[in-house]
């Protein structure tokens, strides 16, 4: 894996939360709401989701 890889949270319509690589961001086909990051590693995208999902504005999957 890439070590440059960034990593986002992305809000989707059903209004669950993903965390996706840059790459999935730039992909015509993920519907997006709202989106948070870039995230340096996995670990705190992670965690930032959690936070989301702790202030209601993500639902858990």
């Amino acid at each position: 894996m890439n070590d440059t890889q960034t990593w986002y949270i992305v809000k989707q319509p059903a209004g669950n939360c993903e965390i996706v690589t840059s790459d999935k961001v730039d992909d015509d086909n993920l519907e997006i709401i709202e989106q948070w990051g870039p995230f340096s590693s996995q670990g705190e995208a992670i965690a930032r989701r959690v936070g989301l999902i702790r202030s209601g504005k993500c639902q858990p999957v």
